[in-house]
């Protein structure tokens, strides 16, 4: 998965990196990895129709707003939260990836409807 500067477009998390040895690609998608790039590095990934590659995306796109949203929820319910105001940084970064998650969605939903 790539993260983007909402602003410049630079990416955070550049290289795109082999699978490693012991993933798979079901467990790439189940951690919410939805790059086509990445779950390319996948041998099987290739045997796939385009349609199937797009419903493993869609489930990895869930699975990842699913993550997001149990980080954010998980911080929010911390004890006195109102006395960490550094935990504010954390919400806004994990509302950032949201906002990047939700333009991927949109983008692989266009690139995959051709």
């Amino acid at each position: 998965m790539v993260f983007e500067k909402e602003s410049s477009g630079e990416k955070l998390s550049g290289k795109k990196s082999p699978a490693l040895p012991n993933m798979t690609l079901e467990k790439a998608i189940e951690m919410g990895e939805y790059d086509p790039e990445f779950l390319a590095t996948f041998p099987e990934w290739h045997g796939l129709t385009r349609h199937i590659q797009f419903q493993y995306i869609r489930r990895a796109l869930d699975n990842r707003e699913h993550h997001l949203i149990t980080q954010w929820a998980e911080i929010v319910n911390i004890l006195d939260f109102r006395l960490k105001p550094h935990l504010k940084t954390a919400l806004e970064n994990i509302q950032q990836q949201q906002k990047i998650l939700h333009k991927d969605r949109e983008r692989l939903y266009l690139e995959y409807s051709k």
